[in-house]
């Protein structure tokens, strides 16, 4: 008899850093996998569970389609059995453009265009209301010129009624001023011209610091503006060719950063103004255009209000509301609409609106499910977390209710409270029980003490992980003495970290007043200086509406002596300065490395060429650069790999036969520094490099700065976009941890996802560092592990959305615990504290 297959067969796994690797992942189970950061987990399973099982389902389909749809390439993996077509949740979610909304990303607004389409009671030109009739859906699926044509019942006249398409704001519906935006934009002076008392010579005009504008103060020059006394001191007329001078084109010359004068016969001028215009029509990424928007004030829409449509389909009506009034609703309400909507239809329509409504209901289920009741379908996509835009993710997946398929989901748990948790491991068993396999790359403790299997990678990162170091049930692991994890599911491991003593706080605390931006109505905080605070609560309760929307923008005005953002009211603090620190990837593309990223790559460049060698071949700085065509293998470009299109097969990603994968020309490589060349000295870890150097300060410095942050195991030419988020996190604060850090303010936002609960000690240390520079910092966090060890916890809530927007408790996170008034993010905090046994006066 044929034995059924129960598992996953990966043999000889080699993604990454991945070494060898044997493991059998079971089917139709609960899989979690676990690990310090830069293991090698998301290696196992993106690089070869989802990559493997996505790129044989897509084997299937024909040659034609295939061509059509990008594809993985063949895993680093000598074979795998077994597996099923696979779907995958990605760690960060690309963030969506600021034309979608909840509803868009849903899908659930296109169910709501096709319920007014269909269901709606419309208006004719004369202003009639015609009610809801079998008729008006009939009539919107004729043909020819019939289709969607009405005869008014009261006077007559024949028109065409609203289809599901008009209801659009990305299309036909969208309002004819923001088009379909919600908002309109106009310059702002007051961010176009800087401090008064500085001069042009200084920088006084912001907009000519944007790209390709920096030789503008040359050319006002020769139009008779005085660009070296203070912008206050110039006559009317000078600050009119600044701000309104006619673009015309003007000889000039310019002087280069090295001395040498440029003589351009035709420089256009830019005004102040026209600046910041030509600028915006000309950029595409997001960078430029966040960068653009700053000289811009955002208003709501005078004619759609916000609503983003045409104000001409808001007459239209379903159950007595009009479409922007169903889109501001949260999700949980829209229950009672549907209801109202059937009560009011006659009765021939009922069979319709139950087929329109249980689409509906189907698409909101798993988002009601996975704790987005709070959201509205109006909300903007790019407002929302992380964690909401991969549950969005997840509910969408959950809809098609499909069977036989591994899904693989990277860090689930991010940006979500521990109240919600349990409704995720909910729908994992969902998921299961429709006779899927899951596969779950995660470190909340929760969720892998619920799987029904536990593989750990490791034991460290980098080149001392990659090895499957204990497998087996969570109460397994709990008696294994190699698992990582064991002791935090036993409740034994130490979660409070020792803090070094600082100087003696001076007692000063920052305040914030915000009036009403989304669900802050007069919401007032404070937090003290030279602490650590933890900012708590359920997603949506408002905390990035308050510190990263408020608070940050509020001191970064401050400083640059700009107004305060309009919804902050009062902001008392002796803070000067703020470092917002996030887990997005560090570096543009696959060219930033550790050592570009870092001021290392600057110093080895400057010291090969100061060799006797380099000098006697002519080889300047340009030549130990992979970036400059003087230096980079003609091959590949200085990529150190070639990629090829094979039509319908996945494009193949190859080692560049030439430079074998040093992105370096030969000869290049053959200039030495104490007999090593620059790809050597690339391909080094950290650690192997600080012996090397330690006649380098400079670069040695920094390598110790990378080895205190726990990166030590990262090489010089690791690319840095590869890099997990709790490594680019850690990456981003090197450069802080030497200076004085007195009146600066740091920002994390969600600082533990990617990090393994022994990466979030050493984190701990990190911040416990910069405390001691002076520093003052903010925690955005769910990690009840951080939440303990901050000086002073601030919690929002209740819970989310309307239900949010409240300061539900403040203090300090082991005096909160004792209360018996608490919070619901307390209460987990206290069940938390009492798992791992710490004396009641610790």
């Amino acid at each position: 008899m044929v034995q059924p297959i129960d598992h996953i067969e990966v043999r000889g796994g080699s993604v990454n850093n991945l070494k060898n690797i044997n493991v059998d992942i079971p089917l139709n189970k609960f899989v979690a996998i676990s690990g310090p950061s830069g293991s090698g987990k998301s290696s196992l399973a993106m690089g070869i569970l989802y990559a493997e099982g996505s790129r044989r389902y897509l084997d299937a389909l024909s040659t034609y389609t295939r061509r059509r749809i990008a594809q993985n390439k063949k895993s680093q993996v000598q074979s795998v059995k077994h597996i099923p077509s696979a779907l995958a949740l990605r760690q960060r979610p690309s963030i969506p453009s600021e034309r979608s909304t909840v509803g868009s990303l849903t899908e659930a607004f296109n169910v709501i265009r096709l319920i007014f389409s269909r269901l709606g009671s419309p208006v004719c030109p004369n202003g009639h209301r015609i009610p809801s009739t079998i008729q008006i859906a009939q009539v919107m699926d004729l043909a020819g010129d019939d289709m969607g044509m009405l005869t008014c019942p009261t006077c007559g006249v024949r028109f065409m009624a609203p289809s599901a398409e008009d209801f659009s704001f990305n299309s036909t519906g969208a309002c004819p001023t923001c088009g379909g935006l919600g908002v309109v934009r106009q310059l702002d002076e007051s961010k176009l011209i800087g401090d008064e008392n500085l001069s042009i010579d200084e920088g006084v005009v912001g907009s000519w610091h944007l790209p390709g504008r920096n030789f503008m103060p040359k050319v006002v020059a020769t139009l008779g503006v005085r660009t070296d006394v203070p912008y206050k001191d110039l006559t009317e007329h000078e600050r009119d060719i600044v701000l309104h001078g006619e673009s015309k084109t003007y000889p000039v010359d310019l002087t280069t950063g090295t001395g040498r004068v440029f003589h351009m016969d035709n420089a256009l001028y830019e005004n102040a103004y026209a600046a910041v215009e030509d600028s915006a029509k000309n950029s595409t990424n997001e960078r430029s255009i966040a960068r653009i928007n700053q000289f811009y004030h955002f208003s709501t829409c005078p004619t759609c209000h916000g609503s983003r449509l045409n104000p001409e389909r808001l007459k239209q009506l379903v159950g007595g509301k009009n479409i922007a009034e169903v889109a501001d609703m949260q999700l949980d309400q829209l229950a009672d609409w549907e209801t109202k909507t059937k009560k009011s239809l006659p009765e021939n329509m009922n069979h319709l609106a139950e087929i329109l409504f249980t689409e509906l209901e189907d698409n909101l289920r798993p988002l009601l499910e996975l704790g987005l009741e709070y959201l509205s379908l109006s909300r903007s996509g790019n407002t929302l977390s992380t964690g909401e835009l991969q549950r969005i993710q997840l509910a969408r997946t959950l809809r098609t209710e499909t069977t036989g398929v591994l899904y693989v989901l990277d860090e689930p748990s991010i940006g979500l409270h521990p109240d919600n948790i349990h409704g995720l491991i909910n729908v994992f068993r969902e998921l299961i029980a429709q006779g899927n396999s899951l596969v779950v790359v995660d470190h909340e403790v929760d969720i892998i003490a619920a799987a029904d299997w536990v593989i750990e990678i490791g034991p460290g990162s980098g080149d001392e992980g990659g090895q499957v170091i204990a497998q087996g049930q969570p109460n397994e692991l709990v008696h294994n003495p190699h698992s990582l994890i064991g002791p935090f599911l036993a409740g034994k491991a130490a979660i409070l970290q020792k803090k070094h003593p600082a100087k003696k706080a001076n007692g000063k605390s920052t305040h914030i007043t915000v009036s009403d931006y989304f669900n802050l109505h007069h919401v007032s905080t404070a937090f003290p200086d030279n602490k650590v605070t933890a900012i708590t609560g359920f997603s949506g309760a408002g905390k990035t509406s308050l510190i990263l929307d408020s608070l940050v923008p509020a001191i970064q005005a401050r400083k640059q002596q700009h107004k305060l953002p309009a919804q902050v009211t009062d902001l008392q603090t002796d803070l000067q300065d703020v470092v917002s620190v996030d887990a997005t990837p560090v570096g543009k593309n696959t060219r930033s490395t550790l050592a570009t990223y870092t001021s290392i790559m600057d110093s080895l460049r400057h010291m090969f060429a100061a060799l006797p060698e380099s000098k006697k071949r002519h080889y300047g700085i340009a030549y130990f650069s992979y970036n400059n065509k003087q230096g980079a293998c003609p091959n590949c470009g200085g990529l150190g790999t070639i990629t090829l299109d094979i039509q319908y097969l996945p494009d193949m990603e190859e080692v560049c036969p030439v430079c074998h994968g040093t992105r370096y020309k030969d000869d290049i490589q053959q200039i030495k520094w104490h007999g090593y060349s620059i790809v050597d000295l690339l391909s080094m870890s950290v650690e192997e490099a600080i012996p090397v150097f330690k006649d380098v300060p400079k670069i040695e410095r920094q390598l110790k700065q990378l080895q205190e942050v726990g990166l030590a195991y990262l090489h010089l030419g690791e690319s840095t976009p590869t890099l997990s988020g709790g490594e680019a996190q850690r990456l981003k604060l090197v450069s802080h941890l030497t200076k004085r850090q007195a009146g600066t303010l740091f920002v994390f936002d969600e600082p533990s996802i990617g990090l393994h609960p022994l990466d979030v000690q050493t984190l701990l240390q990190i911040i416990d560092r910069l405390r001691i520079k002076g520093a003052t910092i903010l925690i955005i966090t769910h990690d009840v592990d951080l939440m303990l060890n901050a000086d002073y916890l601030i919690d929002m809530g209740p819970r989310g959305g309307q239900a949010g927007g409240r300061i539900v408790a403040t203090g300090k996170p082991l005096d909160l615990v004792k209360q018996s008034d608490r919070s619901l993010t307390v209460d987990y905090l206290q069940k938390h504290w009492s798992k791992f046994g710490e004396p009641e006066d610790a």
